[in-house]
């Protein structure tokens, strides 16, 4: 995967983020958002798909690339290394700021179970 900026083929001369994937063939392809690798890229990449808009705001495409590694991650936040690639350089996400990102996922997750429960027991008395 190579990440990066480019030129905005709409004339605006605005610099806009590029993602690529290579292979050894030397085949190249341009993505909005890919995984690579593993047994459930096929799947992730459907969850990329149907989540990723264009424009995102880099903390909301931070946590869409964190839900999708909670997928296949076992151990939350110690086990993933998140970069973020900016015009002015790019950083790695220290573990604690990856592990507040997991917190409010899973926060949301348990929110949506009680939700669910609250609405299948609420009409039966």
């Amino acid at each position: 995967m190579i990440a990066g900026f480019d030129l905005d083929q709409k004339g605006s001369g605005e610099k806009k983020p590029v993602l690529y994937q290579t292979d050894p063939a030397g085949t190249h392809s341009r993505w909005n958002a890919q995984v690579i690798g593993g047994r459930n890229a096929k799947s992730l990449r459907e969850f990329l798909e149907k989540n990723y808009h264009e424009d995102m705001e880099e903390k909301v495409a931070v946590k869409l690339g964190v839900q999708a590694l909670l997928e296949v991650v076992d151990s939350g936040a110690k086990n993933m290394e998140i970069c973020v690639v900016r015009l002015d350089g790019k950083i790695v996400m220290e573990e604690s700021d990856v592990e507040e990102v997991v917190k409010e996922i899973e926060s949301e997750i348990e929110e949506s179970k009680k939700a669910k429960q609250g609405a299948s027991s609420g009409g039966d008395e």
